[in-house]
């Protein structure tokens, strides 16, 4: 799965909870979501995606690196 659907698979499986970036991170490498080993620097990453799915409108930035999903 790549490190965009992880992100969202995340913070929908949590949803209304709004998640810190480096919770969406070790749920998604303890789920198995995204493979540390093939994606190189994996946080920096996740806090990109997360940033740019904000823009998108796809997940709510609630505040200083929270994101939750956009329906919750």
């Amino acid at each position: 799965m790549d490190p965009r659907e992880a992100c969202l698979k995340v913070l929908d499986d949590a949803a209304p909870e709004t998640l810190h970036w480096t919770v969406v991170l070790d749920r998604a490498l303890t789920g198995r979501l995204i493979d540390p080993f093939t994606t190189p620097d994996v946080r920096g990453v996740v806090v990109k995606t997360l940033a740019a799915l904000a823009r998108e409108g796809r997940v709510v930035k609630a505040g200083t690196g929270l994101y939750r999903a956009a329906g919750g």
